[in-house]
C-alpha cells in the first residue's frame, strides 16, 4: 500500500505545477483520495465477493470526493485524476498504467447488456476536460483525447481524437497541414482542428486538398523536365497564394 502511495505522490507533482507540499497532495486532492480509496477499500471488497459493500462504499468515495469510480474497475499504476469533479469510471473500464484524466472524464458503456461494455485504455493516455469515451473500444497506448471530444470507436495507438463524434487526427495529418499552411502564409494555429466550426473544418480539408494538388503537381513538372519539355515557372506560379482570401474568411 505505502510504496503505491508515494508512487501515486510522485505522480501528481510530476503533471501537476501547482502542487507543493506531500502534505498538500495528501489532504486537498481529491483524485488521489478517490484512487486510494478504490483501490484499498473498494475493489478488494468487490474482487473478493462482499460486492454490496464494496459499491456501497465507493459510493461514500464519490460522495466526498466527487469522483465515481465503480468497484469492478481495473486501474493501473501511476494513474492521475486531476480535480476529479465529475469523473466516471464504469464496471467493465480498464486503465493502464500512466494515465491521466482530467475533470468530468466518463469511461462510459452503450449497453444495458451485461459483459464487457466500459472502455479501454492502454498505457499513457491522455484524456482531457469533459472527454466522453463509450462501449467496450480500446484507446491504444499514448493516445490522447481533446477536451469535450465523444469517442465510440478505438483510437490507435499514439493518436489524437477531437471534436463530436471524434475524429482520428495522426501525427503526420498535423505536420503535413502546418506545412502547407506555412508555405502559403497562412498559420493553422490561427484555428484549432479541435473545433467543430464548419469554416474551420473547411480550412482544413482545403489545406489537406492544397497539399495532395501540389504533390500531384511536382511529380508532372519532374516527369516533363525529364522528357526534356521546358515548364518555365509552371512551379512557382503553383506556388502563388494569396493568404489574405484565408485570413478574411476569419474575420
Amino acid at each position: 500500500m505505502f510504496p503505491r502511495l508515494r508512487e501515486d505522490i510522485a505522480v501528481v507533482f510530476e503533471r501537476d505545477p501547482a502542487a507543493r507540499t506531500t502534505w498538500e497532495v495528501l489532504t486537498c486532492y481529491p483524485g488521489l483520495h478517490a484512487l486510494v480509496w478504490h483501490r484499498t477499500v473498494a475493489h478488494p471488497l468487490w474482487t473478493n465477493g462482499a460486492r454490496w459493500l464494496g459499491r456501497w462504499l465507493s459510493h461514500w468515495g464519490r460522495w466526498l470526493t466527487g469522483v465515481e469510480i465503480h468497484p469492478g474497475a481495473t486501474i493501473g499504476r501511476r494513474v492521475f485524476i486531476d480535480h476529479g469533479m465529475g469523473v466516471v469510471i464504469g464496471e467493465t473500464a480498464e486503465i493502464g498504467d500512466d494515465c491521466t484524466l482530467y475533470h468530468g472524464v466518463t469511461l462510459g458503456g452503450t449497453s444495458w447488456n451485461a459483459g464487457k461494455r466500459h472502455p479501454t485504455l492502454g498505457r499513457g493516455v491522455v484524456l482531457g476536460a469533459g472527454a466522453k469515451v463509450l462501449g467496450p473500444i480500446l484507446v491504444g497506448d499514448h493516445a490522447k483525447i481533446g477536451s469535450n471530444a465523444v469517442v465510440v470507436r478505438n483510437v490507435p495507438a499514439g493518436a489524437t481524437a477531437v471534436g463530436i463524434p471524434a475524429r482520428i487526427v495522426t501525427g503526420e495529418d498535423a505536420a503535413r497541414r502546418e506545412a502547407q499552411a506555412a508555405k502559403i502564409g497562412f498559420s493553422a494555429y490561427a484555428i484549432s482542428a479541435d473545433m467543430n466550426d464548419p469554416i474551420v473544418q473547411a480550412i482544413h480539408s482545403l489545406l489537406d486538398h492544397a497539399a495532395s494538388t501540389d504533390g500531384r503537381l511536382q511529380m508532372l513538372i519532374d516527369r516533363l523536365q525529364t522528357e526534356g519539355v521546358d515548364c518555365g515557372d509552371a512551379k512557382a506560379t503553383a506556388e502563388r497564394f494569396d493568404p489574405t482570401q484565408i485570413n478574411k474568411m476569419l474575420e
